[in-house]
C-alpha cells in the first residue's frame, strides 16, 4: 500500500511538469513582422578570396591567395511585402586582408613576389528575404540579391603600379549575394544569424603599365568572392 501511496504522489507531481511541455510556448514580439517598415543593425566577421582566370592556362602561372578573417558593420532598411516576402537594404562596411602569391623564381625576395591587398568595402546590396511561416519563435528564410560595392583601399588614383611595390584594383565592383538564416523572436528584439556568400561579376584588377607585366601579364581577370557570417538586430 505504501508503494502505492508514493507512486500516486509521483504521479501527480509530475502532472504539472507534463503540462508544461504539452503547452504551447509563449509567442514573443507578435507584431514585429506587421510593420510595414522595419529597421536594424548588424555585425558579423567575413573571409574573402580572390577567383582568378588566366590568358594561358599552361604556364605555370597560378597565384597563391593568403586569406584572414575580416568584419563587417552596417544598417538595415526593410519593407515588408507579405507575410513571407521582404525587401531589404543592407549598406554596410566590410574589411579584410588578402595575401597575394606570385609565380617568382626561387629565391626571388619576398618583397618582389608578395603583394599585400588590404580592402575596405562599402556595401549597398539590395536583397530579396524569402521566408517560412513563422514557426513558435524561429522563422528560417533564404536571402539573396545584387549589389554594388566601394573599394576604398583599391589604390586606382596611385600613379606607381607593382613595378614600384603597389597593386592596384578598380574602385567600384558589382556583386550578387546568397545565403540563408533563422530569425529568433526575443522577449525584446529580432536576433537573425545568417551565412552568406557574395561573387563579384566584374574583373576587379587594374592591370600595371607593362603589357608583360609578371604579376598582371597573364591574368584575364580577377574577382572577388566570399563568405560571411551575419548577427542581426532588429
Amino acid at each position: 500500500m505504501r508503494h502505492i501511496w508514493l507512486l500516486l504522489m509521483a504521479l501527480a507531481l509530475g502532472l504539472p511538469v507534463s503540462a508544461q511541455f504539452n503547452e504551447k510556448p509563449i509567442l514573443n514580439l507578435q507584431n514585429e513582422d506587421l510593420a510595414r517598415f522595419n529597421w536594424g543593425y548588424f555585425l558579423g566577421f567575413n573571409q574573402y578570396d580572390f577567383k582568378f582566370e588566366y590568358i594561358n592556362d599552361l604556364d605555370p602561372t597560378d597565384i597563391l591567395v593568403s586569406k584572414s578573417i575580416g568584419f563587417n558593420v552596417g544598417l538595415i532598411g526593410e519593407m515588408r511585402i507579405n507575410e513571407f516576402l521582404d525587401l531589404r537594404f543592407e549598406p554596410g562596411l566590410f574589411y579584410t586582408k588578402r595575401d597575394l602569391g606570385f609565380p617568382f623564381p626561387v629565391g626571388t625576395p619576398e618583397s618582389v613576389y608578395i603583394r599585400e591587398v588590404q580592402s575596405t568595402y562599402i556595401n549597398f546590396p539590395l536583397l530579396l528575404k524569402v521566408s517560412t511561416r513563422r514557426l513558435g519563435n524561429f522563422k528560417p528564410f533564404v536571402i539573396g540579391g545584387f549589389g554594388a560595392a566601394l573599394n576604398l583601399g583599391s589604390q586606382e588614383d596611385s600613379p606607381d603600379d607593382n613595378s614600384s611595390g603597389t597593386f592596384r584594383m578598380k574602385r567600384q565592383v558589382y556583386n550578387y549575394e546568397i545565403g540563408f538564416g533563422v530569425d529568433f523572436y526575443l522577449e525584446y528584439f529580432k536576433f537573425s544569424p545568417s551565412i552568406r556568400g557574395v561573387f563579384a561579376l566584374t574583373d576587379e584588377l587594374l592591370r600595371d603599365e607593362d603589357p608583360n607585366s609578371p604579376w598582371t601579364g597573364n591574368i584575364e581577370s580577377m574577382k572577388t568572392r566570399g563568405i560571411f557570417v551575419n548577427f542581426t538586430f532588429e
